[in-house]
């Protein structure tokens, strides 16, 4: 009997022991995560480069949400309820660069069957009160449904919750940094199931209510798919009437007019990739051969993403100087480890910059920054370091951020089309455009997420030492041209036109069109 009950005894403490190793203890004790909480939130205060005008325009204080969020984190029962938990308190500061990652070790979330919906979404930004439309469907939809949904078609409810209701409910734990790009990324994935919200969002099926342009109501119920042909594909149309694609690099494409006349070249702009550099040269030297170098420019950077050295591609493809965006490092606990890192990097790598994208020196300009200036204001005791033009290699670090034309430049006219979808580097360019009056900016802006820097760390619980998730910091400003903090504040296009349900389809030739007429008008 006594060997039996030892037998049973040691059997609960194995068990009782693997439930810690892989259950409960991930999460730690009440005591222990609120005192993560406050670690976040206190180092949020001393490291964050905090955008004044993001906070006005959005009408919200980071410290605050971070704090009401504070409870979800101290009474999370499981490993599923404390990440996100943890996703809403790093949402709250409202920044589309920050997110939070599972590491080894730490919270892991359970399996979820992922998939798509065979039906796209889009806002309606005619209004001040946005709504989401259908926007694109699979090629085989009929298959799942027996009304067909069609382009333009409202969106009501989401798996029986009002449209608005759920878009208020997944803004809690969506990183974004200004409203309309928080709708253009939640509407596009409305058809994604992923742990990218909590499984509560999702059902087995997408269940939606629409309504048609009759006015009627309608139901459907839609499985997720591993994969799905759609009629319309994203936004990215690069087929522009009267143009012809003379060729591609990984940044942008070039579309040269079939018609003699016309003297304007359309770029389809990808991003600002490790080959910008290059392919910009490759431009500049095509047009000087083809006696294009007086041509106008159009840029469509509407599915632009981000990278940097668009100061190099404007100096070339503009015949104006222009002032360079800015940008500054927040100093706080963590700048020796954050320079440390990016030196030990420079050294074995002989480059840092961030992403694809290479600078002229490889960064050996950020380095002399890091350790000149930067190292200079932390033991001054400043709060920021100087503001010196955007990790640019061309300027120096205390300069007034002028940039002159190369010697080999475009001297046409240039007008940009700009949409919500993009943003990051791109936002730097557009203010670049825009702030220094280099051309004329078409559509809506940009996405407004810029910062110069971020630190990433793995979080601890503070008690255990357990290793928790992998959280991010934006720690530098990017400041614009006229002076302003970029981050949530995307420069103003000189023509607003709102993406609708009605001109979605159409929106890049309807942008074309107008950048056309106003390049006549110039001549």
């Amino acid at each position: 009997m006594q060997r039996s009950f030892i037998l049973i005894l040691i059997l609960v403490l194995l068990l009782t022991c693997s439930l810690s190793i892989h259950g409960q203890s991930r999460i730690s004790t009440a005591e222990d995560r609120a005192a993560l909480a406050d670690y976040i939130i206190e180092k949020t205060k001393i490291r964050a480069a905090r955008s004044s005008i993001k906070e006005q325009v959005l009408d919200f204080d980071p410290i605050e949400e971070m704090m009401a969020v504070k409870s979800e984190v101290v009474n999370a029962s499981s490993e599923e309820e404390l990440y996100y938990a943890l996703m809403k308190l790093s949402a709250a500061r409202r920044d589309r660069h920050l997110s939070i990652d599972q590491v080894e070790g730490g919270l892991q979330l359970p399996p979820i069957e992922e998939g798509t919906a065979p039906i796209r979404f889009h806002p309606d930004y005619s209004e001040d009160e946005y709504f989401v439309f259908v926007s694109d469907l699979g090629a085989d939809i009929g298959k799942h449904t027996k009304k067909t949904p069609s382009i333009g078609d409202k969106l009501l409810t989401i798996n029986g919750m009002p449209a608005d209701e759920y878009m208020a409910e997944v803004k809690q734990y969506t990183r974004h940094s200004n409203l309309a790009n928080f709708w253009r990324r939640t509407a596009y994935g409305l058809s994604e199931k992923s742990d990218n919200l909590p499984a509560s969002f999702y059902g087995s099926t997408l269940q939606l209510t629409l309504e048609d342009e009759e006015g009627t109501w309608y139901d459907i119920d839609l499985p997720y798919l591993d994969e799905v042909d759609w009629q319309y594909g994203r936004r990215v149309i690069t087929e522009y009437p009267g143009y012809e694609l003379a060729w591609e690099t990984d940044s942008f494409h070039l579309h040269i007019p079939t018609d003699p006349a016309n003297k304007t070249i359309v770029l389809w702009w990808y991003g600002f990739r490790s080959d910008l550099q290059d392919a910009t040269d490759r431009l500049v030297d095509y047009a000087a051969e083809n006696d294009m170098l007086d041509y106008n420019i159009i840029i469509d950077g509407i599915d632009s993403r981000g990278g940097s050295q668009g100061a190099y591609a404007l100096a070339r493809m503009s015949p104006k100087p222009f002032i360079t965006t800015g940008g500054n490092l927040k100093l706080s606990d963590i700048t020796d480890d954050f320079i440390a890192g990016y030196t030990e990097r420079y050294l074995s790598e002989k480059s840092i910059m961030d992403g694809e994208s290479v600078e002229t020196d490889n960064g050996k300009w950020v380095m002399d920054w890091f350790h000149g200036p930067v190292l200079q204001g932390l033991a001054d005791g400043q709060a920021y370091s100087n503001n010196t033009p955007f990790k640019c290699a061309h300027l120096p670090h205390y300069s007034d951020w002028v940039m002159k034309p190369a010697d080999q430049h475009f001297s046409g006219k240039l007008a940009i089309m700009l949409g919500p979808w993009g943003g990051s580097h791109l936002s730097q360019f557009a203010a670049m455009i825009i702030d220094n009056d280099l051309g004329y900016a078409i559509g809506m802006p940009d996405g407004g997420y810029s910062n110069t820097w971020e630190w990433s760390e793995v979080l601890h619980f503070p008690i255990s030492g357990q290793p928790v998730v992998e959280f991010m910091w934006n720690i530098g400003h990017t400041i614009r041209p006229n002076g302003q903090i970029l981050e949530g504040n995307p420069p103003v296009v000189d023509e607003f036109i709102p993406v609708t349900k009605y001109n979605y389809l159409d929106y890049k030739l309807e942008l074309l069109k107008k950048a056309q007429n106003w390049l006549r008008k110039e001549q």
